[in-house]
């Protein structure tokens, strides 16, 4: 059965209509002409590849751009939607993907923020802003500490607080821009059915993300754009994660990488007791030890918040180690600068790129220099080799399908995902001993993430030892020949793809041994 495309009658059914949006950005047209039609009380997913449009269509939605040709109907009235307040005095709430939160706030201050309780000489009344988020984080099964403040608690729960941000303000119209990203999958689970509550309630969902496979799960009718267009609109029920992937990507896509048997070679990277504290000062490596081998992909799978981000910049000498050593190719990097690490051989990938990949202003060109912008062929004689950096830009961006293609756009204007390819570009283009890549397909759509994982593979056979840290457990259970398993600040167990299953290693992510996970598991 086809996607039902209303009559102008119709409409008074339906939550949203957004018909003939133009968005127009220098050099690129992010929507062109594109109808949406969004029923009420549904699930809708919307689909496509990074810089597909999707994102920017939601933000004119939510008011933050404005269209530059079409209009909007919501619940079939036309709505003139000029900012974020137009939206929500409409019922419409936002969970962005990047994330709009204030660091030096705490979790109940950044909730309220806007729409604060009060009391008497309206003052603000921080007592009743707690107790209120609490209600409804328990209410909703998305607990979080009121208190902490935003800079000090993890990327997942900072995840939480964006939802919990939309709900407080009881809108009817949810959009969720990539909410699973830094989820496992129970707590996936456990918003599927928070999405399928609030669906009970009336609400309407508007879901964009890039795993399909969720498309399939939670939705009821399913959007697909490329290019700035829709191509497709479809009931979920209609259609499966291969169809949905071809439409994306204009071709066939392998949803699974195939990896070639390979022996290990020598140790590279080696950790002996690490131990690390967090920006509090509270410990958050507690004694970790492993190794990484010559060929070898070394997974770490495990919940944000439980010691990833702080091993990471450990290794890349981010951060100070408390106690520990850190062996690389026989050399002890234990309090090795940055750039040391990178002269011996070490390349990374970030987790959050905006602190430690990118700088936002520059343009993309520069971005790709960065890191070896000193040297030749970036540098020569102390001056930037503009000539080089260029050409070496303009084959990276194609090789890596950056787009637009357009070395000398502000790498800000660019889209998550095109920024996130940025980036892995650079760094797989440094000839690396050793990589430390923490979740390099965060955000990134089914083309591209076949391409990423297809060339970590490439790298694995060149010999180089990769440290993945991912919270993408097909991610990992797909690219690792060994997963370690942490869980606050610990190693929880050791295994391989073969001998373990998504839900026992979500299991384990949420504290369990191997042993105690298979018997949950069966129960």
């Amino acid at each position: 059965m086809p996607f039902h495309i209303p009559q102008e009658e119709e409409y008074k059914d339906y939550a949203v209509v957004m018909k003939g949006i133009v968005k127009q950005f220098p050099k690129v047209l992010a929507n062109d002409n594109v109808d949406l039609y969004i029923k009420r009380g549904e699930i809708h997913a919307i689909v496509g590849e990074n810089g597909a449009g999707k994102s920017t269509l939601m933000n004119q939605l939510y008011g933050l751009y404005n269209a530059d040709a079409g209009k909007i109907l919501i619940n079939g009235k036309e709505i003139a939607i000029d900012n974020p307040k137009d939206a929500i005095a409409v019922g419409i709430g936002m969970v962005h993907q990047h994330f709009m939160l204030v660091g030096p706030l705490s979790v109940a201050e950044n909730i309220v923020l806007g729409d604060e309780p009060t009391k008497k000489f309206n003052l603000f009344d921080l007592k009743r802003a707690r107790r209120e988020v609490k209600k409804i984080s328990e209410e909703y099964g998305l607990k979080v500490d009121v208190d902490a403040k935003i800079e000090d608690i993890s990327v997942g729960t900072q995840q939480r607080v964006e939802i919990l941000k939309t709900l407080f303000r009881g809108a009817d119209i949810l959009i969720l821009d990539e909410p699973t990203a830094v989820l496992t999958p129970q707590e996936t689970e456990e918003l599927f059915v928070v999405l399928r509550n609030l669906q009970n309630d009336g609400k309407t969902i508007i879901f964009i993300t890039h795993k399909l496979n969720e498309v399939i799960a939670v939705s009821n009718n399913v959007t697909v754009m490329r290019g700035g267009k829709v191509t497709g609109q479809i009931p979920t029920k209609e259609t499966s994660t291969r169809e949905l992937a071809n439409m994306m990507v204009g071709r066939e896509v392998l949803l699974r990488v195939e990896k070639e048997k390979k022996e290990a070679g020598e140790k590279v990277l080696e950790v002996q007791d690490l131990k690390v504290n967090d920006n509090r000062d509270l410990p958050a490596v507690k004694g970790v030890s492993f190794d990484i081998r010559k060929g070898e992909i070394l997974g770490i799978a495990g919940v944000a918040g439980n010691g990833q981000s702080e091993l990471e910049d450990a290794l890349t000498g981010l951060r100070k180690k408390i106690a520990g050593t850190v062996t690389f190719n026989g050399v002890d990097i234990s309090t090795a600068t940055p750039r040391d690490i990178r002269e011996a051989g070490m390349s990374h990938i970030a987790a959050d790129r905006y602190k430690y990949a990118m700088v936002k202003e520059f343009t993309v060109a520069y971005n790709i220099a960065l890191g070896r912008h000193y040297k030749q062929p970036f540098a020569d004689g102390g001056f930037l080799n503009h000539r080089k950096i260029n050409a070496i830009s303009k084959e990276l961006v194609k090789k890596f399908d950056v787009r637009p293609p357009e070395i000398q756009l502000s790498a800000e204007n660019l889209s998550g995902g095109n920024q996130q390819k940025m980036v892995v570009a650079r760094e797989f283009d440094y000839n690396p001993l050793c990589m430390v890549v923490s979740q390099p397909t965060r955000g990134l759509d089914i083309g591209a993430i076949e391409f990423i994982h297809s060339t970590i593979l490439d790298l694995r056979q060149e010999d180089v030892a990769i440290l993945l840290i991912s919270m993408e457990l097909e991610e990992i259970l797909s690219l690792s020949d060994r997963i370690l398993v942490m869980y606050e600040g610990q190693i929880m167990g050791e295994v391989t793809p073969d001998e373990v299953t998504m839900e026992e290693l979500g299991l384990m992510m949420a504290g369990s041994t191997l042993e105690e996970a298979r018997s949950e598991a069966d129960e």
